[in-house]
């Protein structure tokens, strides 16, 4: 069953998205989208929680997701990026989202 994984990490407000995306671009993005796969979307929050990202990943099935995370969580180039990213961050969420039959995101 395909699966949608909606993460979301909220900045400590001395940062701002345009921070995290900087060390994203540079040193993170690329390992990732490669080794996961599935990237769907990357959002900044408007309304709601704010100072927050939010991005879209797709996967065949759970098992798939909990392979190919522990293959990037191995990567030292991912150790690397988090490293650096891991200040920025105040709150970390992840959710499994079971798209529809209809849904343009599967």
């Amino acid at each position: 069953m395909p699966i949608i994984e909606q993460r979301t990490y909220v900045l400590k407000p001395e940062y701002s998205p345009a921070d995290y995306f900087a060390l994203y671009e540079a040193g993170g993005r690329e390992v990732q989208v490669a080794v996961l796969q599935g990237f769907r979307a990357y959002f900044t929050v408007e309304v709601g929680e704010l100072n927050a990202v939010v991005s879209l990943w797709s996967y065949p099935s759970f098992e798939a997701r909990l392979e190919r995370r522990a293959q990037l969580a191995r990567d030292p180039r991912w150790q690397a990026f988090l490293v650096k990213v891991r200040p920025l961050l105040q709150k970390m969420e992840s959710k499994i989202l079971l798209p529809t039959a209809f849904s343009p995101l599967q």
